[in-house]
């Protein structure tokens, strides 16, 4: 199995504090994966601070 993690962040890669965005994000849906089923097929959405859907991360079978 693969866990895939895509995150857009967008043109302005937001504004500088990318690297503090991103932190938070890997924070808080790292602990939120004891939540769900980690089986392929399973995805859900990813949410900056702003909450605005900025990606998503999966379970894929291994190619």
């Amino acid at each position: 199995m693969k866990f895939l993690l895509e995150v857009d962040m967008g043109d302005t890669a937001w504004d500088g504090d990318a690297a503090r965005e991103l932190g938070r994000i890997l924070r808080y849906w790292g602990g939120n994966l004891q939540h769900y089923e980690l089986k392929p097929g399973e995805r859900a959405a990813v949410y900056d601070s702003d909450y605005r859907e900025v990606g998503a991360w999966s379970i894929t079978a291994s190619a």
